[in-house]
């Protein structure tokens, strides 16, 4: 992206919250929004960006997809299941159609791929601004943590692009370590979680379900980065 001004009104439009960790693309966003008339706010990362969505009235939000502490995706799965309605535009390098067709999923109004040109992004701004808030809609859950994306309402795994043969147990043993929130769950807990307080097995029974999903989702299996042991506890989820 090379960085130019664009002609516009200098009369204020709207409040724009970027998301961006490229300094030189941030300033180039922020001259050419300020020069056609919007205010603008800007953040660095995703956990900062939910921190000024949640306490600024924003009328947009440009926002990039590999961010640091959250990505874009997980900043707008979180913003969308808060019930905030402003439109989102994502801006990603990564140009492949499973990640425009999750963005769009997720709840972005579009999908913009670097690089870019400045004059379409600002068009696409202001057509994304007459359209207005989303409708509100009844949230779909779906949980995206590197190349995985889990639809919790579907019951369904996607890597890469492509459907992951997973168990029923399988599968609400995975949910039950994402929606712990980062919490070291024991394998009692897991127990209880999945099957129902009143269900008796053994440690070994969650090791090899462990083991299956390591297997399916992480990267290097022997070194899982998402499915974590806690020595001493039991396992961990780890975006």
């Amino acid at each position: 992206m090379t960085l130019e001004r664009v002609p516009g009104s200098e009369r204020q439009k709207g409040r724009v919250l970027i998301v961006e960790d490229d300094p030189s693309i941030m300033l180039g966003l922020r001259i050419n929004l300020e020069a056609e008339g919007y205010s603008v706010l800007g953040a660095e990362d995703g956990e900062k960006s939910l921190v000024i969505a949640r306490t600024e009235p924003l009328d947009l939000v440009i926002l990039d997809v590999m961010l640091p502490k959250m990505n874009g995706f997980q900043v707008l799965q979180t913003l969308r299941r808060e019930g905030y309605t402003m439109p989102i535009i994502i801006l990603s390098a990564r140009t492949g159609e499973m990640d425009k067709v999750t963005g769009l999923e997720l709840g972005a109004e579009d999908y913009v791929a670097k690089p870019f040109s400045l004059a379409e992004l600002l068009a696409r701004v202001r057509a994304a601004l007459r359209r207005g808030p989303r409708v509100a809609e009844p949230v779909r859950l779906v949980h995206v943590f590197g190349d995985v994306k889990v639809d919790v309402s579907a019951r369904t795994v996607v890597r890469n692009g492509e459907p992951v043969d997973v168990t029923a147990t399988e599968f609400d043993v995975l949910v039950c370590l994402i929606e712990a929130h980062g919490a070291a769950l024991s394998r009692e807990s897991i127990f209880s979680r999945v099957w129902g307080p009143n269900h008796h097995g053994t440690p070994r029974t969650i090791d090899n379900f462990i083991q299956q999903l390591r297997a399916k989702l992480e990267p290097d299996p022997a070194r899982p980065r998402h499915v974590v042991t806690v020595r001493g506890v039991g396992y961990r989820f780890d975006r």
